[in-house]
């Protein structure tokens, strides 16, 4: 591992100083964040119904003129208090009848800067050391000549809500799709034609993915160079399983996971992160109780047992079929991916029942994701002919840490300038 760090390093030196020559050469970039992976505001209207004192309309006491104030992230949230009006404004209803999701009541809500990588950098601008996500990443990519605005985009999302199976609505999540593919004609009209280069971190990749088989093969020749995907959970993971059933606090110190167990819950994207029974076998218990075990074919019965039946039809509608069917969009794609971290695979539930945290059986993943998930498409696509997969793994990389780990920034950028090295030589031969 120190000898390809080594080489990846003096590769990094020798593409930054040739740098002047290679920038007109780059394909344009777009970057594609995972859940919580960038910013989000929210303004309160006169339909809201605080759920406590606390929670009123004058709270935060910072908001722009118009009434906007940052959702995500904001640090008030560790504070018990402030922590259940968060989980009220960040929640989602499933209206049956519109068969689609919305937002709480009272409650507006928007992404900042879609298009932008500031978005991207810091959860919170004013917390820049404890909140940064992609600020590395950018940094790196600078430097080897990317420039934001001009041949690298951000497309930050509202990461609660996600996508549906054909024949389903999903406003937000389709708007999004929509979004996505025309910044992508943009950047790409506004860099000589040139085709786009997509790199997407954890639920991004499953974004990106959909967004490829929703578009015919002709406008993916035309606008899609290469798809780098980071830490993608292709299947899922079981750590979802342990967010629905007892809440997570993402490793927050001092905020209580069934103070957000409700709005983890209820967005659409953690119900999307459930663990694929297409790779998730019958015979393999995820979550253990003293009397049920439940495999990810048992999702349906796990979400009525575990007090959340309201997630069970969208489940089996919206979801399911959606996870079912994970087609190859044939276009260039790189996996990159850290291994060896302990990851949960089985939760063992006592007595005391899903309001308590389990204890957790471990094995190989990235901390976040298991393996199973994250190598899913070699397997899956072990035998597509028109489909270019190239997967790196990286030993002691966490799911999260790929996106600051010079060792792991270092594969990325590598991955990138090859991709643009031989995109020149092809010019060139031509």
């Amino acid at each position: 591992m120190r000898g390809l760090g080594l080489k990846l390093a003096l590769l990094r030196i020798a593409m930054i100083l040739c740098v002047c020559k290679a920038t007109s050469s780059l394909h344009p970039l777009i970057l594609v964040p995972g859940s919580g992976g960038n910013q989000l505001e929210a303004r309160l209207t006169t339909g809201y119904k605080p759920s406590g004192l606390f929670c009123g309309r004058f709270y935060p006491i910072f908001k722009d003129k118009e009434g906007w104030f940052r959702l995500w992230f904001d640090p008030s949230v560790l504070l018990a208090p402030f922590t259940k009006c968060f989980n009220q404004r960040m929640m989602l209803y499933y209206d049956p009848d519109l068969d689609d999701y919305r937002n709480a009541p009272g409650v507006e809500t928007r992404v900042p800067e879609f298009g932008s990588t500031n978005s991207l950098l810091y959860l919170n601008p004013n917390l820049k050391r404890l909140t940064a996500y992609m600020a590395p990443l950018v940094k790196f990519l600078e430097e080897i000549g990317y420039v934001s605005g001009e041949t690298m985009f951000g497309a930050p999302y509202d990461f609660r809500y996600g996508l549906a199976a054909e024949g389903h609505p999903s406003h937000v999540g389709s708007k999004f799709l929509q979004d996505l593919k025309d910044l992508i004609e943009k950047a790409s009209a506004s860099n000589g034609g040139k085709p786009v280069i997509l790199l997407s971190h954890s639920l991004g990749g499953l974004y990106v993915l959909q967004l490829l088989n929703r578009n015919p093969p002709s406008w993916r020749r035309r606008f899609i160079k290469h798809f780098i995907a980071l830490s993608a959970p292709w299947a899922g993971t079981v750590q979802e399983m342990l967010t629905f059933a007892s809440g997570s606090s993402l490793g927050v110190p001092l905020v209580d996971p069934l103070l957000v167990r409700g709005e983890q819950r209820s967005s659409v994207s953690n119900l999307w992160l459930m663990p694929s029974p297409k790779l998730f076998g019958p015979g393999k218990a995820l979550v253990i109780t003293p009397n049920k075990a439940y495999s990810a074919h048992d999702i349906p019965e796990f979400l009525n047992d575990i007090g959340y039946p309201e997630g069970v039809i969208p489940y089996i509608s919206r979801i399911l079929p959606m996870t079912e069917s994970l087609a190859a969009p044939n276009v260039g794609l790189t996996c990159i991916f850290g291994t060896g971290v302990k990851t949960p695979e089985t939760l063992l539930y006592a007595k005391a029942g899903f309001d308590k945290q389990p204890e957790a059986v471990y094995g190989d993943g990235d901390g976040t994701v298991n393996l199973e998930s994250l190598s899913a498409l070699e397997s899956l696509w072990a035998f597509e002919k028109n489909q270019s997969l190239k997967v790196i793994r990286m030993s002691g990389i966490s799911h999260t840490s790929i996106l600051e780990i010079s060792a792991a920034l270092d594969a990325i950028i590598a991955e990138i300038s090859s991709i643009n090295s031989k995109a020149q030589a092809e010019v060139s031969f031509e």
